[in-house]
């Protein structure tokens, strides 16, 4: 989907068609429900949006704003720690029988789509077929579904779905049995073995149902705006810079929330519990997103007051907001508040094992990418870059997720030494005359990383470039923008760069999942393909969290250590400082955002943007 800049969603005749097309009733239905002062967010995006289609997103900044536009099944209780899932389109949690091979949704009547011309002024409502259509587009390989593998060769009876997709003749009517409407507001998914993280995919944003008829009118018309049942509409769409999202008025959403939060924070959450008990949501009307790809921007106008949070304060210009890992007393004068926050999150350096060059089985090769992993010092870049916001990574998983092992240390350890003696051993101890290593054919040879252009990228940039020298390879970088290294990602066309990993649910499953066979083309960029990886994965799937699946998880450690497809590099604490104005923040540890909770201090707000 795409909207010219600067101009608002639909064309403006679609919208003449559509207000014309309104009953009575329909405009009643559509006009604001208050009169009062209009509460507005100021939030920010990191990178630039890349669509609103929630089949095919899955870059962080874009999910931020899906999460806020359509609605999955499930979602998470906002307060309650450690996470727990609640209702939302569905009327209840659902049965689950069979050993977790079925599960059975009875969704809650009256729930409607916002406004759009494609609906020919009908009131549309939130079915069980929509789940079925937005389930099995994903087979669409026309999108390139990087969330497909919920589903793929999971599901009952998708067979011919599948062949339809390989044959280039996809057709979304084709019946899938583990996919099925039982009725208008009762929806079956049966799966061939039990899916014990089903539900935790279910309050997944790309889970969010879609209306049929607007996702093929949008193929037609590129202009066409988003549309779902969230707690948010689309109103405002300037590509790269500014994203404006007005308050739903026919949300659903009523807040209750069984809380359960450890001590420290008891206080807090009792306090936002009583302030949105039986609320309707959300509590603010519009919201303003820009687009913040540079750091020093995103401080600079949160110290401004342009923003209401800022979440993940940079690691780079922490000295800006924080001292001794406190916030600054100037900044706390003002009354701003901080919160250090373990984030759901590794960061990680792949390398494509598709790659010509850094790619393959070979021992060479292998010794090639383990001793580039060991050429890189975490524990320095924690104190100098990250500021001691981060914890070194052991394994893909960080703290808080199913399958966690605090005690788990990795093998593969900061040892150049040892690195430039791997590589001396499997070949590759030729150099030119500026000193850089050769291959075992005796060619030249340049690593080429991605990266994003902004100033922590070029930072990082240059730390690898100083570690990679200090054995003797010469590194190119290639800058580009994140989407545009995501896309080439895809296709295999990048050889290395750095990337991360924030939970979608909160089990180990689905950082494993970045490294499965079946995902290269999706998010498995590294297209690692590992027999024996794939076949312990497969087998923790049927597993719930235990000393058993715990143990298979090492094992998987083990396979990522020796042959190397990743540089496992941290995972984040995330200072995050917030205005005096804002009320109800939280950060939760699975959801992207909170906005629909929060709310504004108007006068406050008001009293801190004056002279």
């Amino acid at each position: 989907m795409a909207c010219m800049p600067g101009l608002p969603i639909s064309r403006i005749c679609s919208a003449l068609l559509a207000l014309m097309l309104l009953t009575q009733a329909d405009l009643a239905f559509a006009a604001p429900k208050s009169t009062a002062p209009s509460k507005t967010l100021h939030m920010m995006i990191t990178t630039a949006e890349s669509g609103f289609d929630p089949a095919v997103v899955s870059d962080v900044a874009t999910l931020n704003l899906i999460e806020n536009l359509y609605d999955p099944l499930l979602s998470y209780d906002y307060l309650a720690r450690p996470v727990r899932l609640q209702p939302n389109t569905a009327i209840a949690m659902p049965q689950m029988t069979d050993e977790g091979r079925s599960f059975i949704f009875h969704l809650r009547p009256g729930i409607y789509f916002s406004p759009d011309p494609a609906f020919n002024g009908v009131r549309r409502e939130l079915t069980a077929q929509d789940y079925v259509y937005s389930f099995k587009r994903m087979y669409d390989p026309a999108l390139k579904s990087p969330w497909l593998y919920l589903f793929e060769n999971k599901v009952v009876g998708d067979d011919a779905l599948r062949k339809s997709a390989a044959a280039g003749k996809f057709d979304v009517d084709i019946g899938v049995d583990g996919i099925r409407a039982l009725d208008a507001h009762t929806l079956r998914i049966s799966f061939k073995a039990p899916n014990l993280n089903f539900l935790f995919e279910m309050a997944m944003p790309s889970t969010g149902a879609v209306a049929r008829e607007v996702m093929q009118a949008s193929v037609k018309d590129a202009t066409h705006a988003p549309v779902g049942t969230g707690p948010f509409i689309l109103q405002e769409w300037q590509r790269s810079y500014k994203i404006v999202l007005q308050a739903n008025p026919n949300y659903h959403g009523i807040f209750h929330s069984v809380g359960g939060s450890s001590t420290q924070d008891q206080a807090q959450d009792q306090a936002i519990a009583r302030a949105l008990e039986g609320q309707r949501l959300p509590r603010v009307e519009r919201i303003e997103v820009r687009v913040m790809e540079e750091h020093q921007s995103r401080v600079l106008g949160f110290l401004n007051r342009e923003f209401d949070y800022l979440e993940q304060v940079p690691e780079a210009l922490s000295d800006m907001l924080l001292q001794n890992g406190q916030l600054r007393p100037e900044l706390a004068a003002r009354g701003m508040l901080l919160s250090l926050f373990p984030t759901l999150q590794t960061y990680y350096m792949w390398m494509n094992l598709d790659d010509p060059l850094i790619g393959g089985m070979s021992l060479d090769r292998i010794a090639l990418r383990r001793a580039i992993i060991m050429s890189r010092n975490a524990a320095e870049d924690i104190r100098l870059i990250d500021k001691g916001l981060s914890l070194a990574a052991q394994s893909p998983l960080p703290p808080d997720i199913l399958g966690f092992d605090a005690s788990y240390r990795s093998p593969v350890q900061y040892d150049p030494e040892l690195a430039r003696a791997l590589l001396d051993h499997y070949g590759y101890s030729k150099r030119d005359k500026d000193g850089y290593r050769l291959t075992p054919e005796g060619k030249p040879f340049t690593l080429v990383m991605h990266s994003e252009t902004n100033a922590t990228g070029r930072l990082r940039d240059e730390v690898w470039r100083k570690s990679l020298e200090a054995i003797g390879l010469r590194l190119l970088i290639k800058g580009d923008k994140h989407s545009e290294i995501i896309k080439a990602s895809r296709l295999g066309k990048v050889m290395m760069t750095e990337a991360n990993w924030i939970a979608d649910f909160p089990d180990g499953q689905n950082f494993y999942q970045l490294l499965y066979s079946g995902n290269i083309g999706r998010m498995n960029y590294a297209r690692f393909n590992l027999p024996a990886y794939d076949k312990l994965y497969e087998q923790t799937l049927t597993m719930q969290d235990s000393p058993a699946r715990s143990a298979i998880y090492q094992q998987m450690n083990q396979l990522i250590h020796a042959y190397s497809p990743w540089a496992i590099r941290k995972h984040p604490l995330s200072a995050d400082v917030r205005q005096p104005w804002l009320l109800n923040y939280k950060r939760h540890p699975v959801d992207f955002t909170n906005w629909r909770y929060l709310d504004v201090d108007a006068r406050a707000s008001g009293a801190a943007s004056g002279p």
